[in-house]
């Protein structure tokens, strides 16, 4: 009998996404070469050498069936993902939200990873891109070396080396009242535009003005361009810069009335669906909490629900629509696949998850199978159709919500905004669950739920 080498799989980065990664792929019977630089090389932001170590937050999100990210939390702890296995297993109280304890959960995954048959861990910076089928999830602080090798592969620029986003709106939240279509100067009405008044906009800036900054960390060391001001940088400069610059209001008069605005805010579609909606020229670094009580003063934007607010950190990524399927293979690259933050996810969970699925369509990938994407209804599946499918201009990070999967229409009589998301929830669990059926039947083997090893009682103890 012929005895075959087992096929090898190259991951490099042990975060959420790589251990994620590493994990898909080794339960499918392929052996991996996990690659961590820390601690031999470190990160400003990183203070151990552990797995999978949580930098800005414990939490994974709301686990609520009315919540995006519970969903997601869901699908992959029905696909036995190693990230949200371990954090089901070190869960700490935080009322509605899945946090961790954070090294007990970083301690955890890397035990597990290093403990694995399959999974060999090389403690070493990755300056080259291997040969081979590799995942690259090396997060939003990829050194310098990988970072200039990965683009000369690529044949495209990173969007930059900081993110600056604009907050995105539910479409269905929108007044359509009061907002109306038109491009400036006759262009297309691709646009939605919301009108101020002189009072409107003297509110608007006045909040601007008192609202709360984010305070970055010492190593985001940000930097404002100048085609990349915050709105409220620009509100700082003046009374009417805003109004010279994303507020212009020339060209845009009311198509019906032809009457002329003092300022304009706009809102550019940001899937082909249609549900989510960016503020144009909106990127924006104020605290959460301030940002939606300053966007609801927008007019039309009085109830809006923020699907994603707006950032400005230190990041690194790709522009995904340009470069990724949504399998998460490079399109001209078919052997490369990228996972997380590097891919243009935003949040702990986003990256794990998008780690699961490129180590999963990596390993089948080595075992000559066809590769997979998950069920449009499910939020896995909307994220990385998102990723493959958005706006390639001014692309920015997304993290899991409402706004990429299908939900129940509002009806006049119908059931309200938590009743059709927990509709939504339903149906986009059991169209992963059954998807994954699939996938188990197919294979053979691997893919199997739950994460063997992990153990914990009620206490979250393991």
């Amino acid at each position: 009998m012929t005895l075959y080498p087992r096929p090898r799989l190259t991951v490099i980065g042990a975060g959420m996404a790589g251990s994620d990664a590493a994990w898909a792929a080794a339960q499918l019977g392929v052996a991996v070469d996990l690659f961590e630089m820390r601690p031999v090389k470190t990160t400003p932001a990183h203070h151990s050498g552990h797995f999978a170590e949580l930098v800005c937050s414990n939490s994974f999100g709301g686990d609520a069936r009315s919540n995006a990210k519970g969903l997601l939390q869901a699908e992959m702890l029905a696909a036995g993902g190693m990230v949200m296995s371990a954090a089901a297993a070190t869960r700490v109280p935080a009322g509605g939200a899945v946090a961790v304890d954070r090294e007990r959960f970083s301690e955890l995954v890397t035990r597990m990873l290093r403990e694995h048959p399959l999974v060999t861990v090389h403690t070493e910076e990755v300056t080259e891109l291997p040969d081979g089928v590799v995942v690259i999830a090396s997060g939003p602080l990829t050194s310098d070396a990988l970072a200039e090798r990965l683009r000369e592969r690529v044949g495209e620029p990173f969007l930059g080396f900081y993110d600056a986003a604009a907050p995105v709106i539910d479409g269905e939240s929108i007044d359509h009242g009061v907002a109306y279509r038109k491009g400036r100067y006759g262009q297309a009405a691709d646009y939605l535009n919301l009108p101020f008044t002189r009072e409107q906009y003297e509110r608007f800036i006045e909040a601007l003005a008192a609202a709360r900054q984010h305070v970055p960390h010492a190593w985001e060391k940000l930097e404002f361009f100048e085609g990349c001001i915050p709105i409220e940088e620009l509100a700082r400069r003046g009374f009417d810069t805003p109004r010279f610059g994303p507020m212009k209001p020339v060209g845009l008069e009311h198509p019906e009335t032809g009457e002329r605005f003092f300022a304009v805010a706009q809102l550019r579609q940001e899937d082909v669906a249609g549900r989510m909606w960016s503020l144009v020229g909106f990127q924006t670094g104020l605290k959460w909490g301030d940002q939606q009580a300053v966007v609801r003063l927008i007019p039309g934007l009085h109830e809006a629900d923020i699907v994603r607010y707006g950032v400005m950190h230190r990041n690194t990524y790709l522009c995904a629509p340009r470069l990724l399927d949504a399998t998460l293979a490079l399109r001209r690259h078919p052997d490369l696949f990228v996972a997380g933050v590097l891919a243009g996810t935003e949040g702990y969970l986003e990256s794990s998850a998008t780690g699961w699925l490129a180590g999963t369509n990596a390993a089948r990938r080595l075992l000559r199978l066809p590769a997979v994407v998950p069920p449009v209804a499910s939020m896995l599946g909307g994220l990385v159709r998102f990723l493959a499918t958005a706006q390639p201009d001014d692309f920015q990070p997304m993290n899991a919500n409402w706004g990429l999967v299908p939900v129940p229409p509002k009806e006049r009589r119908g059931p309200g905004k938590r009743e059709r998301r927990e509709q939504a929830f339903q149906q986009g669990l059991d169209a992963f669950v059954s998807w994954l059926g699939e996938l188990r039947a197919g294979a053979g083997a691997g893919l199997v739920g739950g994460v063997g090893g992990f153990e914990a009682d009620g206490t979250g103890q393991v």
